[in-house]
């Protein structure tokens, strides 16, 4: 499980489609704003979660449709805007941190 941290335009879905790319998800990676979870398929048939929460106003939203499935799943698991529900990500959860800097150089951070 990997949270994605970072204001709005830092790079976090761009990050997350080229990982999805060197893990050879074979459909468009795109962030599932909408729709909260996008599931992709590797050509080894894996299957990968991309969760976007940025409209999630209460955590019950996220206890709704059964997050531990998901999280718990074995399965790589990227997540955006997790700010809400950081007190629900497993232990071993690796934070990322997308910081841009005045020239609009990224900065990585991983926890």
């Amino acid at each position: 499980v990997f949270a994605f941290f970072g204001e709005m335009g830092a790079g976090k879905t761009t990050f997350i489609q080229a990982l999805c790319r060197k893990l050879n998800v074979i459909e468009v990676v795109n962030s599932p704003t909408f729709t909260i979870v996008n599931e992709y398929h590797t050509e080894n048939g894996n299957s990968i979660y991309h969760f976007d929460f940025f409209r999630i106003k209460k955590i019950e939203e996220v206890f709704d449709f059964g997050y531990e499935d998901y999280f718990y799943s074995g399965n790589y698991c990227f997540i955006e805007w997790p700010e809400l529900i950081v007190n629900i990500l497993p232990d071993n959860a690796v934070l990322v941190k997308i910081n841009v800097d005045q020239g609009g150089t990224r900065i990585l951070e991983i926890e």
